[in-house]
């Protein structure tokens, strides 16, 4: 496994990746919208930031900044099999969000990890 990408919560993903796109010469790697957000991938080079924008208000992100504000929402590693990730975590007594992997932004299949049971951080398994 090695480490992914960092999701950031924002209120304007493009700002908010316009700025970081000039601060670190990173290149926007991919956009889309997704499970009502908007999400911009940026590249820097041994991982990426993913912005992540609520469209409409609701969901994981839109409560995340009616919490907490602007800032990382969670962090994401990638692996090849993210069914053996989750039973690995499974049996180091990990609570899992996801107990079966589900589509995620950019086509790849992710699962998440509770943070009560990660010292605080949400974590996220990606396949590649």
């Amino acid at each position: 496994m090695k480490f992914d990408h960092a999701g950031i919560a924002t209120d304007d993903a493009d700002a908010l990746a316009e700025q970081y796109a000039a601060l670190f010469d990173a290149t926007v790697a991919h956009e889309e919208q997704f499970d009502g957000m908007q999400v911009v991938f940026l590249d820097l080079g041994n991982g990426f930031f993913e912005v992540l924008e609520p469209l409409d208000g609701e969901g994981a992100i839109a409560n995340y900044l009616d919490r907490n504000g602007p800032g990382i929402h969670h962090l994401a590693v990638a692996t090849e099999d993210i069914e053996a990730a989750l039973n690995r975590a499974r049996e180091a007594g990990v609570e899992l969000i996801d107990e079966q992997p589900r589509g995620g932004a950019w086509g790849h299949d992710v699962a998440f990890l509770h943070p009560e049971s990660t010292g605080g951080v949400l974590l996220e398994f990606v396949e590649h």
